[in-house]
């Protein structure tokens, strides 16, 4: 039997390997557009990218330059083939060969290629015989890794409109387009024995376009809102984006795939728009990317997909300025020319909770600043904030990560067992964890600042100058259960003691 001594360092590389593993945020990726003529140079955009908590990359095309600089990053590529190139593959699998053989072999594995789509929104052309000719270009594609020894590897998809969609609200009605229903189960029995994901591109911001009121905003941005229960499955969702993914996994499941995994191949908000269009502005798209990075940071998933986060791709790394359409089209960069933020969207390695606005977006675009003692403390106005809206406040707050454990049977606060009682304290927790800028004590104008000290009992409200800023466990998420009430989870912290435990055990083990 080898050492300890002697097995130790490998022991010790196998769970530093399993931990940073663990630890690292591979389901959030960001598309790389190129239509444009003014982009910085690939290898500045690598740095850019490793200095951010991105790791994956999605790529129309299969620019050369790009995957290259790419290289030795650990950074995942998702490369794509054109809607044009789709013909010749699916007619020829000598094309498909030479295809795989240019555009994967010379660079795998120093760039990190990871899926190849077949084409962007074929379905949604209507045009039937590039439909038809979709699934045999990707049965080719995949000859072609599995003949280059990529088989599994490199995994072969391709991305859809939330068009494909016939019905879609609620999420439990979500139903595919019958007169596409046969070619996507062709597709997907395909995807089904190639382990691939299916790729979506659900965007709030269109559905808020399509019902700019309010609330809608709110529900679309992952700020506090009553929420819409979805009346099919007792669902209460708290957002857009789970609503839209939901609906996909609905539309899933209804044709018999419901172990295909779900990617969001694009998602975003333009910051900037038009004078006659609704909705793009940076304080939008701040609080539906920040918000959203922070959801899937949480790990709580979707009510239909718990437990996990889904793979996400926002579009877009950069402004594209020769794309034509309104402004908007042009306006969902997440950076500028010069490498730098359009605004902070809590993506760098250090920002692990983005401030993004709780309530109503505030016209400050400002980011908020690091808290040292708070003398204020954020409670419910008095009066004309209804059960409905506390509630909803209740979930928000406890949905983004604070220990809500104190307002839990047996917690040092859950007496008096009321809404007012309990949204009170987590707005507060909220408000103080976060960060002590008063847009994050705003939740839709339903609260207030306080200098009164709250605190009852054995009940302690944090602030006052009683904490500097309270410990933010990035791994401790709250779920909801259908009813809106909610549950503390601490997925990640049990994953690593797992981790430990194991490691513990393997070095118990060879000792003997």
């Amino acid at each position: 039997m080898a050492s300890l001594t002697s097995q130790l360092p490998i022991l010790i590389f196998l769970f530093v390997t399993a931990f940073t593993s663990a630890e690292s945020q591979s389901f959030i990726g960001v598309n790389y557009g190129q239509v444009a003529d003014n982009l910085p140079a690939p290898a500045a955009t690598a740095k850019l990218l490793q200095s951010t908590a991105i790791k994956q990359v999605r790529l129309y095309g299969s620019d050369p330059d790009v995957i290259k600089a790419l290289a030795n990053t650990g950074i995942g590529i998702v490369i794509g083939i054109a809607n044009g190139a789709i013909p010749s593959l699916a007619a020829d699998p000598n094309a498909a060969a030479q295809w795989v053989n240019s555009n994967v072999v010379p660079f795998y594995p120093a760039s990190n290629i990871t899926l190849i789509n077949v084409g962007n929104e074929v379905l949604f052309s209507n045009d039937q015989g590039l439909i038809s000719q979709l699934l045999p270009a990707m049965r080719n594609v995949q000859s072609a890794l599995a003949a280059a020894s990529l088989g599994g590897k490199v995994r072969v998809s391709s991305v859809h409109a939330m068009t494909l969609l016939s019905q879609s609200d609620p999420p439990s009605s979500g139903r595919f387009n019958p007169a596409l229903v046969d070619v996507l189960k062709g597709l997907l029995a395909f995807q089904r024995d190639n382990a691939s994901p299916f790729a979506i591109n659900p965007y709030p911001f269109f559905a808020y376009q399509s019902d700019p009121r309010p609330d809608t905003l709110a529900f679309c941005l992952f700020q506090p809102n009553a929420g819409r229960v979805d009346p099919g499955s007792g669902i209460k969702y708290m957002n857009m984006f789970d609503a839209q993914v939901d609906a996909v996994k609905s539309a899933l499941n209804a044709i018999g795939f419901n172990d295909i995994d779900i990617l969001v191949a694009e998602t975003g908000w333009p910051y900037r728009g038009d004078s006659n269009e609704v909705g793009p502005s940076v304080e939008n798209a701040k609080a539906y990317n920040g918000n959203l990075i922070q959801h899937l940071r949480s790990m709580v998933g979707t009510p239909l997909i718990p437990g996990k986060p889904v793979e996400t791709y926002i579009f877009a790394l950069y402004d594209e300025d020769l794309k034509p359409g309104p402004t908007s089209e042009r306006s969902f960069g997440l950076f500028k020319l010069d490498l730098s933020p359009t605004y902070d969207a809590g993506l760098s390695k250090s920002s692990q909770t983005p401030s993004t606005p709780s309530g109503t977006p505030s016209p400050k675009p400002t980011p908020s600043p690091k808290p040292t003692t708070s003398s204020k403390w954020c409670v419910p106005k008095t009066g004309g904030v209804s059960d409905a809206q506390l509630q909803a406040n209740l979930d928000y707050a406890c949905g983004h990560g604070i220990d809500c454990s104190a307002i839990q049977p047996g917690g040092a606060c859950f007496d008096p067992n009321t809404v007012a009682s309990h949204a009170a304290y987590a707005m507060n927790l909220y408000y103080q964890t976060v960060g002590t800028d008063p847009m994050n004590c705003d939740f839709s104008q339903t609260a207030t600042l306080t200098s009164t000290n709250p605190s009852y009992n054995s009940c302690v409200y944090p602030g006052g100058g009683s904490t500097s800023k309270l410990p933010f466990e990035a791994g401790k998420v709250d779920t909801m259960s259908i009813n809106g009430s909610s549950k503390v989870g601490n997925l990640l912290s049990i994953r690593n003691k797992v981790l430990v435990y194991l490691f513990l055990f393997l070095i118990y083990s060879l000792s003997l």
